[in-house]
């Protein structure tokens, strides 16, 4: 969806707020302040469940070579019972704790006290400090945009140390690898913890904080927009970027030198799951002064299904292939690792290019050219919770004027390419696919709702002129 709101017309136009404004502002954007029973259960569905499969999976490949059925099968017949497969379960270790520590405490010094100087001499990066959107309280924050600089600074250290220094072997994730999944939970369980106790009593913007009085579903959802300590610490730009993206290049790096130690080779559909899965992480931090614009800054709150979500289910559950891959080392034929090459880049092109249109049209207002011809909108308006009232444009043209989000469209491709690596034997490097076709669709549905109830009319209107919301002339 192409929403472009974050820009106030030159001459902005304010009015006296009343109650019944605020009121109105209140219920129209952002999330609920009301929980229905669907929402309740299914809020209680992931916070009962999401970590136990974490574990089934990791689990899985541990105990029984990545197959999801196997573990139930012992279960059924009684050859195993539950106590059996969490006795063999690896505990945490001080060595794990350790090395989980020092990594987050080395990724929040990168964050908070090393400027970006990457803009600097990188044409067309954007980085340093920039404006992030408009809160429903009329609030803009800023950011210090210093992911690529953290990308580049952690790997080139891996590198040095694998091929020179060799303090720890390169498998050292592979290698600890169910003991960090402790780790991860008990921060992520902690910085979600914290920022509920923080939403309650000391919010770093009050007229940002929600409440719905069902304690789960703040738990889960989040009290405050944009929970921050200090003056940079910004816990969902920190947490949604560092140490669950610049990790996910790292794991897949000790996924393949484990491959290498076990097989004496790496094979060609571990190369592709990291060159493909490494292009998707470079152009997250590469545009990550765009990523302020996404539903996750812009309509989100922090709450566990961040914290912990970006502490465990996105290292642990997005890295699966790879790891598949040193339990089952494929070796795909040329046609088919060419063909699995093409499926990433033509997603990741689609993708890439969609959002640069967005990019492109929020960053001139408009004034640009989208494939040739001057792009095509519809003018909107919305009102923030003080009252003002801010105005947007939504784009027609392009990939915008074939779905409302043709970029989900290629971000699937790509997910689907990395599936496709693994080969057949087994479902589970395919859960990533399906589990981003749920998301990603979900997300599509509650975008819409919550833009329909921002914009009102004018986003019926958009609508009517783009159809489609991922696949043009299906869905």
């Amino acid at each position: 969806m192409a929403a472009h709101q974050e820009k106030k017309l030159a001459q902005e136009r304010k009015h006296k707020p009343t109650q019944n404004d605020t009121q109105t502002s209140q219920v129209q954007w952002g999330r609920a302040w009301e929980v229905d029973w669907f929402s309740l259960a299914s809020i209680l569905f992931l916070l009962l469940f999401a970590p136990l499969i974490v574990y089934y999976f990791i689990m899985s490949c541990d105990q029984y070579q990545c197959s999801l059925t196997d573990p139930l099968r012992d279960l059924l017949t009684g050859n195993k019972h539950l106590s059996d497969i969490w006795n063999k379960t690896p505990t945490l270790t001080y060595r794990a704790a350790g090395i989980y520590s020092l990594w987050v405490a080395f990724q929040v010094v990168l964050y908070v006290f090393v400027p970006d100087f990457c803009h600097k001499f990188l044409p067309g990066y954007v980085g340093g400090v920039q404006e992030g959107a408009v809160t429903p309280a009329g609030v803009v924050n800023k950011y210090e945009i210093n992911g690529l600089q953290a990308w580049i600074i952690t790997h080139v250290l891996w590198f040095a140390n694998a091929y020179y220094f060799h303090f720890f072997s390169p498998t050292i994730i592979f290698d600890n690898w169910i003991p960090l999944l402790w780790c991860a939970n008990i921060l992520g369980y902690a910085v979600s913890t914290f920022a509920m106790i923080k939403g309650y009593f000391f919010p770093t913007n009050a007229k940002d904080c929600k409440f719905t009085g069902n304690f789960f579903y703040d738990y889960m959802m989040g009290i405050e927009f944009n929970p921050r300590i200090g003056r940079w610490f910004d816990f969902k730009l920190f947490f949604n970027g560092r140490p669950g993206i610049v990790a996910w290049t790292l794991i897949n790096l000790s996924y393949a030198a484990k491959q290498q130690e076990l097989y004496g080779q790496v094979t060609n559909s571990m190369i592709l799951v990291n060159v493909l899965q490494g292009i998707y992480v470079v152009d997250f931090f590469w545009n990550e002064a765009w990523y302020l614009k996404t539903i996750d800054i812009c309509h989100d709150h922090f709450g566990w299904y961040l914290g912990w979500g970006d502490c465990v289910w996105l290292p642990y559950l997005y890295t699966l292939q790879g790891l598949y891959l040193v339990y089952h080392p494929v070796q795909l034929g040329t046609a088919n690792a060419v063909g699995v090459l093409m499926l990433g880049l033509i997603g990741y092109y689609i993708f890439r290019a969609t959002n640069h249109q967005k990019d492109l049209f929020r960053r001139t207002d408009g004034h640009c050219r989208i494939w040739g011809k001057k792009p095509e909108y519809i003018e909107c308006s919305y009102m923030s919770v003080d009252g003002t009232k801010y105005y947007s444009k939504l784009m027609t043209s392009g990939f915008w004027g074939w779905a409302r989000h043709f970029n989900y469209t290629g971000d699937l491709l790509g997910s689907l390419a990395y599936c496709l690596a693994c080969g057949f034997a087994h479902i589970l490097p395919y859960f990533y696919i399906i589990y981003m076709t749920i998301l990603l669709t979900h997300r599509c549905v509650r975008d819409e709702h919550r833009c329909s109830s921002k914009y009102g009319k004018d986003w019926t209107r958009y609508t009517a002129a783009v159809p489609y919301r991922l696949i043009p002339g299906v869905f």
